[in-house]
């Protein structure tokens, strides 16, 4: 049974950094792909950036610059440092692995973490 368990969110000023982490059990970490999405209230969930397994990395145009996603093996571990925090940033933040084996994708989610960026 594959779990994601998020770490790491909490209050942060404008400008600030924080960095989230998601680790993943159950499964070989090397074989998925990882990526953060974000939820903001009244939003719907959009993706904020992916790694492959691989370490090939893509974000959404408006993290661009500030944030950085990178992914530790040995520690089964994805983070996403976030620096030059904006209020538009806060939202709950979700860890997705993803999986394609053969013609079938899996997708397994966190629990997910708030983020607030606030004076």
């Amino acid at each position: 049974q594959v779990q994601l368990v998020e770490s790491g969110g909490g209050l942060v000023q404008p400008g600030g950094s924080l960095r989230v982490s998601c680790v993943l059990s159950g499964s070989i970490f090397s074989l998925y792909a990882m990526g953060w999405y974000r939820q903001a209230p009244g939003k719907q969930r959009e993706l904020v950036a992916d790694i492959t397994s691989g370490g090939t990395t893509n974000y959404v145009d408006s993290v661009k610059g500030r944030f950085t996603i990178s992914r530790d093996n040995a520690k089964s571990t994805v983070y996403l440092q976030m620096n030059s925090l904006k209020p538009e940033d806060t939202a709950v933040y979700y860890c997705n692995a993803k999986r394609v084996l053969r013609s079938t994708t899996t997708y397994y989610w966190g629990q997910g973490t708030q983020v607030t960026v606030s004076s």
